[in-house]
């Protein structure tokens, strides 16, 4: 009994050690996405030999490096689309870490089933178009027009009232969902990690929801969510936690109290409608959502919408 229960404690140790490894390689690829991404760079981002990498990351991530990466890039460029509206198509396929305009043109059609020019006019956005990778691989539909509320009647104004603030440094415990944006997934993670900190006993700590993606773009159970709580500085943080650091800096908050908003509405007003005019750009780390309250327990959902700026434009 005890030989078995130390092989399975050994198995399960390393595999949450391969998993902050290949944690390691992602936070590297998101933070690189616009240039030349070599697998050896990857690789070794994650300290495994890259001889061996492919087939660990793909057991892990469930999509090879490549398909990985050109997705992530793809869902940049719909970012960048909407809101850098300023920048040619060209300009953004460099940016992107595609080789031309037209193959970055090209990719982009084939996987969303759209074409670049459609998301930047929705109203030119036809029904009855191809069926892009991302309906056939995924079942995800994707509609460009869900990006401009105006052109959607059904969605309601949010009254938004944005606030900076000089936020400290903090450091956190966090968990990576395994299901991404799945909301039982979210909320088994979120039970795990609040379990760890009440045996911690972390008082007066903070909840924070780290949203690496865009739930309009990307299937749910693709996207990453890390849940994080904040603790002392003295708290030792083993696996299958992480320690992160939440930077210190300026941050764009808005506040939200109320029913369940899967499609980010607010966030997008956000970035459509106050993050344009108001002279900032945003950082190059994920949007945050501070938590307020348990929505299971409530019945709605109160919190902070967080992101972090790099300053005046």
């Amino acid at each position: 009994m005890n030989e078995k229960f130390s092989m399975r404690s050994k198995k399960n140790s390393t595999l949450n050690h391969y998993k902050e490894r290949v944690h390691q390689a992602l936070n590297y690829i998101h933070e690189n996405l616009g240039e030349k991404l070599d697998l050896n760079d990857v690789a070794a981002a994650s300290h495994f030999s890259r001889y061996h990498f492919h087939r660990i990351f793909n057991a892990l991530v469930g999509e090879t490096l490549n398909e990985y990466i050109r997705r992530k890039r793809l869902e940049m460029a719909i970012e960048m689309l909407i809101y850098h509206k300023e920048k040619t198509v060209t300009d953004l396929a460099l940016s992107c870490g595609f080789s031309s305009s037209s193959n970055f043109s090209k990719a982009f059609s084939n996987y969303f089933g759209c074409s670049p020019s459609e998301v930047r006019n929705p109203e030119k956005f036809k029904e009855n178009r191809k069926i892009g990778e991302l309906k056939s691989k995924y079942g995800k539909d994707f509609d460009p027009r869900k990006f401009y509320p105006e052109i959607i009647k059904q969605l309601q104004e949010t009254d938004m009232n944005v606030q900076i603030i000089e936020q400290k440094e903090k450091r956190a415990a966090i968990l990576t969902s395994p299901g991404g944006y799945e909301k039982r997934k979210i909320f088994e993670t979120w039970d795990k990690l609040c379990k760890w900190g009440a045996d911690n006993r972390l008082v007066n700590a903070d909840f924070f929801g780290l949203c690496y993606d865009n739930p309009l773009v990307t299937p749910a159970a693709k996207c990453r969510y890390d849940a994080a709580i904040t603790v002392r500085v003295d708290t030792v943080i083993n696996a299958p936690f992480q320690e992160a650091i939440i930077p210190a800096g300026k941050y764009a908050i808005a506040y939200y109290r109320g029913p369940e908003d899967p499609e980010a509405k607010l966030h997008m007003n956000i970035y459509r409608e106050w993050l344009p005019q108001s002279g900032f750009d945003p950082d190059d780390y994920p949007l945050l959502e501070r938590y307020l309250n348990d929505s299971r327990d409530d019945g709605y959902v109160e919190m902070q919408v967080m992101i972090k700026l790099k300053g005046t434009i």
